[in-house]
């Protein structure tokens, strides 16, 4: 048994998705969370700034004594993750856009892709997207300016479905049947996104999948922690607000 907790770290808020895919999968384990909302968003840096933030996170988990470090923020797992399974010797999950599956079960041949600028244009997705859409016709969009908005806690309402018509309308002209959410923040306004969307389109998020991999990983390691009252820890280096108004009002949030 080990009992240190999973180290989950993102841009911001849009982990927590990923958090509570973990926390459902594996609820006798502790967990730290931690928000580089001071630095969000990723999508517009340069690859060596993510790279630098993102070894900067998993130091900061890795010195609290996590076991294991979720990299819940698809530009940061594109751009880096390969430098930082070199560069500690705990094991690191990604988390990278659903397209395999959405490539396997598209009916039409056509498939969206919403991401940020640093997912699409990074070497992992390219390979990723040749490796099983070779057939397959991706509509992809930068969704830049949704990651601000959620961050500033706007999750639904007219300003971000104006926003989003733009980014989806060019896909359903497209008649994608599969919609790929290739941003963790992006769950959080899933709800809006459904209403622009035909019935019809299915879309596809990265939370349960992430989960199971780190559940295979902590089992392969032997790592796996028995705690029957596991504790959920939340940091970040910005504002609270927006942590504040997607958690529960028991889960303590400390601003470094």
């Amino acid at each position: 048994m080990n009992n240190a907790p999973i180290g989950i770290f993102d841009s911001g808020i849009g982990g927590i998705t990923i958090f509570k895919s973990v926390q459902e999968l594996l609820p006798k384990e502790n967990i730290l969370y931690y928000s580089d909302n001071l630095n969000s968003p990723y999508g517009n840096k340069s690859k060596k700034e993510i790279q630098d933030l993102s070894l900067k996170n998993s130091n900061w988990l890795l010195d609290k004594g996590c076991k294991i470090i979720v990299v819940a923020c698809n530009t940061a797992t594109t751009n880096c993750i390969s430098l930082l399974r070199k560069s500690f010797k705990q094991p690191f999950i990604g988390v990278e856009p659903a397209i395999k599956p959405a490539a396997i079960n598209t009916k039409t041949g056509n498939i969206g892709v919403l991401a940020t600028k640093g997912t699409l244009n990074s070497n992992l997705f390219s390979i990723t997207s040749n490796d099983f859409c070779s057939k397959i016709n991706i509509i992809e969009k930068n969704g830049d300016g949704l990651v601000e908005m959620i961050e500033n806690g706007i999750l639904n309402g007219i300003e971000i479905e104006m926003l989003l018509v733009k980014f989806l309308s060019p896909m359903i002209k497209s008649n994608i049947d599969h919609l790929v959410l290739g941003c963790t923040h992006y769950p959080l306004i899933i709800e809006s996104i459904k209403k622009i969307l035909p019935d019809s389109v299915k879309v596809l998020e990265s939370g349960g999948a992430v989960a199971k991999q780190t559940k295979k990983i902590i089992m392969d390691n032997n790592i796996i922690g028995n705690n029957t009252n596991p504790t959920y820890n939340f940091y970040c280096n910005g504002i609270d607000n927006s942590l504040k108004k997607i958690l529960p009002n028991n889960f303590k949030i400390n601003t470094i």
